[in-house]
């Protein structure tokens, strides 16, 4: 058995995410029919995680089994630009590579980066790709949040409710809000793991101190409640991109 290892990237515009539902088109679906149709074969292929609804991928990993005669280097390259040919726009393959039987692209990795963008600036080049936050905010408040939480360790009051996750315990590193210039921001988020909802969440608390309405101790008592109720908003999935995924 040979396994293969992905590296793509993708807007999520049009997609219900990556991973295969019922509700609609997903990464996951469109690489695998990809792949069945060039290799004559049903795959399954593994991601290195979800990403919900409209959500972003600059750097993505995907791994399948491959028990058939063996896929080399030159059939490897021919095998990226028919996926990029069938894939349309929106998905591209960078590479594939082969790895060792027992690397996973999920449970593999060790560390996860996320970028959340907002405008201040109306631009209409901008729209499908950040947010545009109209409320004047106080940038450094912002910053203390999220330097206190990444003091955290159990971020239940930042999850989806009701999903099938074991602990919402995560090692959250880094966590940064800065200027790039021109009415932009990014949020900076990078964690072993990442909850479903959770970047959103976090950034629309976030947002809530930055703008007043929540203070640095009212974000303590969000934290300690676990409870997704207590929490602000979830701001929305368009300006959400997986920036980088690390295994080592």
């Amino acid at each position: 058995m040979q396994r293969l290892f992905l590296h793509l990237s993708y807007d999520g515009s049009a997609y219900c995410g990556w991973q295969k539902q019922a509700c609609g088109p997903t990464v996951q679906g469109a690489v695998e029919e990809a792949l069945q149709r060039l290799l004559k074969h049903p795959v399954g292929v593994v991601g290195c995680g979800r990403t919900d609804t409209g959500v972003h991928a600059r750097s993505y990993f995907a791994h399948f089994d491959w028990e058939g005669e063996e896929i080399g280097f030159e059939k490897r390259i021919r095998l990226m630009y028919s996926l990029n040919a069938l894939l349309g726009k929106a998905v591209a393959v960078h590479e594939i590579f082969e790895v060792p039987s027992g690397f996973h692209a999920r449970f593999s990795a060790t560390g996860r980066t996320y970028h959340y963008y907002l405008h201040v600036r109306k631009d209409p080049f901008l729209e499908a790709c950040s947010y545009y936050y109209r409320v004047p905010f106080n940038a450094e408040m912002i910053q203390e949040g999220a330097s206190r939480l990444c003091r955290c360790q159990d971020f239940t009051s930042f999850s989806k409710l009701h999903t099938q996750t074991r602990n919402n315990l995560c090692d959250l590193r880094r966590a940064d809000f800065r200027c790039l210039g021109n009415g932009r921001w990014v949020f900076v988020f990078t964690a072993n793991r990442f909850l479903r909802n959770m970047v959103r969440a976090m950034v629309g608390t976030l947002l809530d101190v930055g703008t007043g309405r929540c203070t640095l101790e009212d974000l303590d008592a969000i934290v300690q409640a676990k409870d997704r109720c207590k929490a602000g908003v979830s701001v929305p999935a368009h300006a959400l991109f997986l920036q980088e995924v690390t295994y080592f």
